[in-house]
Order: structure tokens, then C-alpha cells, then sequence
């Protein structure tokens, strides 16, 4: 007995797919598995079509097989076969996209349009990003995610997020190792980034180090201000030797060298804040970034990183104005703020950090918090942020345990 397929070639009728589409739809739609029904129905379909004049299409075969599951009571298996037999089609399409683009481009596509919440999708750079997402999609839905995923996906069982990713050989959230870029020096566009010189420029370097990242990847980056602490210091020890070399006055040029460094402190924060604010990726939106306040006791630079956390905090606190002139918090940076002895409010040196991080979280729900302690406990003795914007952690390499 012969079948024509939907490209109009004929093959012989082989029951076991039938058996094996129905089989699929118990499992991964309706739940309920009966192998016996399965088989029922793949004889009844032989039976019937060899009996019959024409030759049987593929179409009135997947209409019969849904009419025998009803028949047989299995109308949760039929929804789901039928919602198995429409991805199965979708992904023989090959132009599938038309429709989607169109709606974005006239802004009918809220799906799309509301995927990220920081993605304006009116932006033209954005819109081309989207487009190009739906492209991708398209594609991952018919040549790489399994049937009864996308199926899943499309009933509301699941939610396969930054699908328009799944393509693209390319990263998720990560933490950025600032210390070495600094150190070492980096590249940007081909041109050598040596080590910075001055707070200021490690600030403006580090939000151009993220954004370059994040044009590369997809998800979020995490910094810490324990590699921007050195920088600080950098200052005020260079602006010491300027003052002290023009004014040969060791009292005065500590005090001026102290005034440059706060100066410096100050506007390299705000540097930070804006530039994350209102830098647009290649993904077409801000990058989702994160920053890391932690004051580690003992360190060469913890007075550095005392003063940055309680400044980062602070015009967190302060807020910036939205282009109407009205004072928001901005969704990024996100910050997480590290609870240690020393600051958990019970007589550390630095709880007056601590309090001030309170009324931020009070009146912009920032920063979050994370304990030491228990860090600690989970990650070898080791504390480090979370990946981007997320609360995930790498956690520790376990080798592999090999049988004998």
C-alpha cells in the first residue's frame, strides 16, 4: 500500500509512524500513555486505507488517526497530537517569518515586544535586532529544538527564554575579570587598552569592557569594585606627588590629595552609572550589568572599597532624572551589597554602610544582599557575585567519577 507525502512523492504506508506520532502526543501532551491504543489505532488505519480506491495522502491519515482518538475516548491525546502534528508542519516550512516581522515592524508583535523590558523596540538598531531574533527563532524552532519542546513551549507548559539566542554559539551571563584587563591591559576594537592610570579612566574603561561583552553574549556581566579599588589609591598617591612637588607642603598636599581623590571617587561612580544608563549594546539595550560591593577586611585597598561601596550607595540613593525631568532609580547596575562581620549591624566598623544601603533598598529596592558567611560555606571559603543580573552561581568543578 503507497502514501503520498506532502511534497507529492509516494512511499510505502508504514504503520509504526503512526504508532510512534500517537505514542509522542501520550507522552509529551496529554501525560497519558497507553501503548495499546497506540497500536489499535495504526491497525485500524492499515485496515482502512488498504481497502480504499485512492491512493491515501498523508493529510487523511493524520485526520483519521485524530477522529480515532476521539473515538476511543482519547481527546487529550487528540489536542496534543494535533498540536504535535502542527509543530511537526511548522518546522517543514522554510518562510515562516513574514508574519511576525511584519507585526513587530508595526508594533502588533507584544510577544516580541515584551520579551526583554529593557529592549525599546521603537528603536530602529533595536528593531534589527529583533527582526534578526526572529529570524533565529525561526530556525531554532524547525532545525534544532525537538518537537515536543517547542510544543510544550507553544501550550504554556514551559518557557524556552532568549529563544532567538539558541542559534548562536555565544555566551550567558558571566563574571568579567576586570583585575586582569586592568592589569594587563585589554583590547577594544583592535587598539591596546593599557593599565589605567587614574580612578576616572579605570571607571570609563570598565563600563567600555562591559559593554563590549555584553554586544557579545547574551544575559548579564558582573563586576567588582575590589578591582576598581586599587585605581582610587592611584589618585590620591599621584596627586600627592603633584601637590607635594608644587607646594612642598606635606600637610597641605595630603589634604588636597585627599580632596582629588573624593572628587575623582565621586565622578567616577556617576561616570559608571550614566555611561551603563544610556550605553546601547549590539543586542539593542543596555547591558544587563551588576555590580559586586564587598569590603574585605585586611585587603591593600579596603579603605578604597569602604569608600566606593558607601558612594555607589549613596547616588544610588540620590537617584538620576528620566527625560522628563522626574527622579527615578535606574534598573542597571543592579548592585548586591556583601553582609560580613564587619558590617551586619551588629557593631562592625562599617554597619553606618550598611544602614545607608538600607534606606537605598527602602526607596529603590536596590542593593540586594548576600551573606559572607554562607557564601562561604557553599563556595569553598570563596565570596563572589552572582552571574549579571540573576541570582545564579558558578558553583565548584567536581571531577568526574569514572567506574572500574
Amino acid at each position: 500500500m503507497k502514501v503520498i507525502k506532502r511534497d507529492g512523492s509516494t512511499v510505502e504506508f508504514d504503520k509504526s509512524k503512526i504508532r510512534e506520532a500517537i505514542c509522542k502526543s501520550m507522552k509529551n501532551g496529554s501525560g497519558i500513555f497507553l501503548g495499546d491504543i497506540a497500536r489499535l489505532i495504526a491497525n485500524d488505519a492499515e485496515k482502512y486505507f488498504s481497502k480504499q480506491e485512492e491512493i491515501a495522502t498523508i493529510y487523511k491519515i493524520e485526520k483519521y488517526v485524530y477522529d480515532r482518538l476521539v473515538h476511543y475516548g482519547q481527546a487529550e491525546t487528540a489536542r496534543a497530537y494535533e498540536g504535535y502534528r502542527a509543530v511537526q508542519e511548522f518546522k517543514r516550512n522554510t518562510n515562516t517569518t513574514d508574519d511576525s516581522i511584519l507585526e513587530l515592524l508595526s508594533k502588533r508583535n507584544e510577544d516580541v515586544m515584551k520579551e526583554n523590558s529593557n529592549k525599546n523596540p521603537v528603536v530602529s538598531a533595536t528593531q534589527r535586532d529583533l527582526i534578526a531574533g526572529e529570524v533565529s527563532k525561526d530556525i531554532a524552532r524547525r532545525k534544532l529544538i525537538p518537537a515536543h519542546i517547542v510544543q510544550a513551549h507553544d501550550e504554556g507548559a514551559i518557557h524556552w527564554h532568549d529563544m532567538d539566542y539558541t542559534i548562536s554559539p555565544m555566551f550567558n551571563c558571566c563574571l568579567i575579570n576586570l583585575e586582569d584587563m586592568f592589569t594587563n591591559g585589554t583590547v577594544i576594537n583592535e587598539k591596546l587598552v593599557e593599565e589605567p592610570k587614574s580612578f576616572g579612566t579605570a571607571c570609563t574603561v570598565a563600563t567600555q569592557i562591559i559593554a563590549q561583552v555584553s554586544s557579545n553574549q547574551y544575559g548579564g556581566q558582573s563586576i567588582t569594585i575590589k578591582h576598581l579599588a586599587k585605581y582610587l589609591k592611584v589618585t590620591e598617591e599621584k596627586s600627592y606627588k603633584h601637590y607635594m612637588e608644587m607646594l612642598n607642603d606635606e600637610v597641605l598636599a595630603t589634604k588636597l590629595a585627599k580632596d582629588a581623590k573624593m572628587k575623582e571617587l565621586k565622578d567616577g561612580v556617576q561616570t559608571i552609572r550614566y555611561q551603563l544608563s544610556t550605553l546601547q549594546t549590539t543586542n539593542g539595550q543596555a547591558p544587563f550589568s551588576t555590580i559586586y560591593l564587598e569590603i574585605e577586611e585586611g585587603h591593600p585597598y579596603e579603605e578604597e572599597m569602604a569608600m566606593i561601596c558607601e558612594e555607589m550607595i549613596r547616588q544610588r540613593l540620590e537617584g538620576m532624572k528620566n527625560y522628563k525631568g522626574q527622579e527615578i532609580g535606574e534598573a542597571f547596575p543592579k548592585l548586591v551589597y556583601l553582609l560580613d562581620e564587619h558590617n551586619c549591624l551588629e557593631g562592625g566598623k562599617y554597619d553606618y554602610i550598611t544602614k545607608l544601603a538600607a534606606k537605598c533598598t527602602a526607596k529603590r529596592l536596590v542593593p540586594d544582599y548576600q551573606s559572607a558567611k554562607i557564601m562561604r560555606e557553599n563556595y569553598e571559603g570563596n565570596t563572589f557575585p552572582p552571574m549579571g543580573k540573576t541570582i545564579a552561581h558558578i558553583k565548584p568543578c567536581e571531577p568526574l567519577k569514572m567506574g572500574v
